[in-house]
Formats: structure tokens, sequence, C-alpha cells
């Protein structure tokens, strides 16, 4: 079998700044390249200018995808649009899936249609239409297509229209693109991760997150700060619990909004939805990430490979579920017909 993989590689001299948040460090591009070894050989296929070339080429048998794209509000669907125009199966959800998801507004507008829990929200294109803004104090704010933490800092939490209005001007000119505002939710967060399709969607152990462990003073935020710069290597942030530590019918409640929204979006292979409690008690859906982030080691808070660990799945076992269960999806059979080594 011949696996290509897709991906985008962290540049060596990536600036301090939120920039390359999405794209992945070359351990993780090289751990995965490992794991799909087992299936076979395996070709790397960057997501750069020269990707149509270099997959008409490879023509692979399947193509993993984890590639984040480079620019534009769409720019995670370039990947599979191209396989798709090659006629190359790949893994994960399609081009407008990816798109959709990626821009938040879209997403809680098709999440609200289909009767699935989300904050109240305005998409915010030009500071006039800050003159209309109807919802209550506080707000959250955050680019309304960027992931990674990209855009979402502690100060994005608004209590006033004058802080309103500059979060959104300073959102709105660095990011070049439109500004998410929604009501805050108060209670805690947790997110889920989700491996299969159709009615054979599953949610692995619930990830919750403690607050209590961020700077003093800091807003109940998981975001730039927290992602990055306050968990370090020589202090990591101890933010996660897995399971999460809650009652038993507010976790059955966060896994099936969470399986609701995944399927509301037509997401496929596996998704991590992020959810967090309002002031009713009620989960309600952020935002979802078909392409969820894998960093291998244990060590650093990767919410999926930490929500397998706990199910019991190594971090090779991780990706070769994904691959199988794609497989099963395109091919209508199990990768052990084929005579892989691998879960089917």
């Amino acid at each position: 079998m011949r696996i290509g993989l897709a991906y985008n590689e962290k540049p060596d001299s990536a600036p301090t700044s939120d920039e390359y948040a999405e794209w992945d460090d070359a351990s993780t591009i090289t751990a995965v390249e490992q794991a799909l070894g087992l299936f076979g050989s395996v070709v790397r296929l960057e997501a750069d200018a020269f990707f149509p070339q270099k997959l008409s080429l490879a023509r692979p048998d399947i193509v993993f995808n984890m590639a984040e794209g480079k620019s534009g509000l769409s720019r995670e669907s370039h990947v599979p649009a191209i396989c798709e125009y090659l006629a190359i199966p790949y893994t994960g959800s399609d081009p407008l899936t990816l798109a959709l998801a990626l821009h938040k507004g879209r997403t809680k507008e098709i999440l609200a249609y289909r009767g699935v829990p989300t904050a109240p929200f305005r998409v915010i294109e030009r500071a006039a239409d800050l003159d209309r803004m109807p919802l209550p104090f506080p707000l959250f704010v955050k680019p309304v297509a960027e992931g990674s933490g990209k855009g979402i800092f502690v100060n994005n939490l608004c209590d006033s229209p004058a802080l309103l209005a500059e979060r959104v001007l300073f959102l709105l000119e660095r990011y070049a693109q439109p500004v998410l505002v929604e009501t805050y939710l108060p209670g805690p967060e947790f997110t889920v991760a989700i491996l299969g399709n159709g009615a054979e969607a599953r949610c692995l152990p619930v990830v919750g997150f403690d607050f209590g462990v961020l700077p003093t003073g800091a807003a109940p935020v998981y975001g730039y700060e927290a992602k990055w710069l306050w968990d370090t290597p020589d202090r990591p942030l101890d933010i996660f619990q897995c399971p999460a530590d809650v009652a038993a019918p507010l976790y059955r409640e966060i896994e099936q909004v969470a399986l609701d929204a995944y399927h509301a979006i037509g997401c496929r292979d596996w998704c991590r939805v992020d959810v967090r409690v309002d002031r009713f008690g009620v989960p309600n859906v952020i935002e979802l990430n078909p392409l969820p982030g894998i960093i291998p080691d244990p060590a650093m808070n990767s919410c999926f490979p930490k929500a397998a660990r706990v199910a019991g799945l190594g971090y090779d076992e991780l990706i070769h579920e994904v691959v199988g269960i794609a497989w099963k999806r395109i091919a209508g059979r199990n990768l052990a017909t084929l005579g892989v080594e691998a879960m089917a």
C-alpha cells in the first residue's frame, strides 16, 4: 500500500507570533510518517504550490490529510479538493465540511438551524457593524476563520462597548477577516474527540479543562497564551482532566451535543468538538476541528492523542484507526482484507 502524507510544516525561522500556529512541527510530521509506514511506503506531500503536481506524480492509494493550508478562508479545503479532482481518496472530511468548519460563523448558522446548542452570535465585517450589536455583555470575540488559538487571547473577553470596539478593530486589522462576536459562556469547558462515520461514530473519553491552573487574574480561556506561551516543556500547564470529572448526566449531554454537531456539519472519520456550558447548565458547541492537532509527545497538551491514550489507543494505533475508518468508508471493506497488519 502506498500512502501520501499531506502536511504543512512550521518553518525553522517561524516568528514568535501566532502566524504558523496551525502548522505542524517536524516531530509531529515524522511521527505520523512512521505510524503510516507500518501500512507500506509513505510519500511526503508538502501542501505548497507544487502539491498538485507532486500528488499527480505520486498517485498514492490514499492520502492521510493533515494539511492546514496556507491562505484564504477556505484554505483547509484545498488539499482534499485537489485529491478529489485527481480521484485520489483521502482521510477526513470533504472540502465543503472543512471550509464550513473553519468559518465559525457558518458553522454556528448550521448548528442553530439543526437545533444544536451554540451561543448567540454576530459576525462583524466592518466597524460600523458594531452599531447594531444586540447581544448583552459579557461577549467574547475571535477571528472567524482561524484555529490553534490564533487570535484568541485572554483580553478578548469584553465587558463594555469600548473594550468590544477596541478588540474587534484590532482583530479586523491584524487578521484581515471578519470577527465572530458571541455571548460568553461562563460554565466549564470540554473537548470531545470523535472517531467513525454515521451510526458508528463514537466519542473518546471527554477532556475537561481546569482553568484554575492559569496565571492569577487570567480569564478562563484556553487560547493562544495557554496553548503556546504558558504551557512549556519545562513548566507544563496541567490544565486537562481526562476523562472529565463531571456528573454522568452532563457527561452524556456533552457527548451527545458533540456527536450532533459532528453529523450536522458532515464530518467524516474524525474530528474534535469544543464544548462549553452556558449559564443554564446546557452544553453549547464552540467550534469543530475536523483537522485536529495530533502532537505525539504525551507531555504536550494535544487533546486528541490524550483522549486516545485514555481509551487505550497508542499514537500509532490512533493513526491506524483513522486510516482504517477512512478506508472502510471509501472501499467498503476493512484494511485487513488487503493483508495489512494494522487495525481494521
